[in-house]
């Protein structure tokens, strides 16, 4: 019995040793053999129940043994050798139950710090995307205010041009416009003369007449 439990101490504590100290791929290998022990937790429990209970009847007969030598006044030879049998089961069995918590507890929280490293590696990789994101925003934002800035002095030159367009125009109008009054006056005059000329043209038909008639 004493010396299954130097073997299950000594492989617990080369178990804790190996969870606190990597050394090479055997931490995953240890921390992928307790994921299988942990899968079967009734064994487990079973295992540490019978522990528990082993130790238990140990401290009992350990306190039997002390009450009988108390009344006795001494232990015989065979008392002492079963006390301290017991004694040292006892101590064997609760540092086996106690590296079992330790080595649960390391487990636990060495899985809870792999979930964490990937949250975060994923978390950084989220980081760097957004980044990355955030920078072709930026380089998409300075295409866009340089493609305004483009059009807003296009749109400038245009307006410059319709103004330009808008004057000439205005001064085509006006040169119309003086145009047609020119014409206007011109078709005025033309018919002032048209009448001239038929009252010329009356007045030498009438004088016409007269000289016929003073002729006759």
């Amino acid at each position: 019995m004493i010396q299954l439990l130097f073997m299950v101490l000594c492989l617990e504590g080369m178990v804790a040793f190996l969870l606190m100290v990597k050394i090479g791929p055997l931490r995953e290998l240890v921390m992928k053999c307790l994921d299988q022990v942990k899968m079967r937790k009734g064994t487990v429990l079973t295992i540490a129940g019978t522990i528990s209970a082993i130790l238990f009847s140990n401290f009992i007969s350990i306190i039997k043994i002390q009450n009988k030598g108390a009344k006795i006044g001494t232990m015989t030879p065979m008392d002492q050798v079963l006390w301290r049998t017991n004694l040292l089961e006892a101590t064997l069995m609760g540092f086996s139950l106690f590296l079992g918590f330790l080595i649960d507890r390391m487990h636990h929280y060495l899985r809870k710090l792999i979930v964490l490293r990937s949250s975060a590696g994923s978390s950084k990789k989220e980081f760097e995307r957004l980044e990355q994101e955030k920078l072709q925003l930026k380089e998409k934002a300075d295409k866009a205010a340089e493609e305004v800035k483009l059009s807003q002095k296009q749109l400038s030159s245009l307006t410059e041009t319709l103004k330009k367009v808008k004057l000439e125009s205005e001064e085509k109008d006006q040169r119309v416009e003086t145009a047609e009054a020119h014409v206007a006056a011109l078709q005025k005059q033309a018919a002032d003369l048209l009448l001239e000329y038929d009252r010329l043209l009356e007045d030498n038909q009438n004088l016409q007449n007269q000289a016929h008639g003073y002729r006759s």
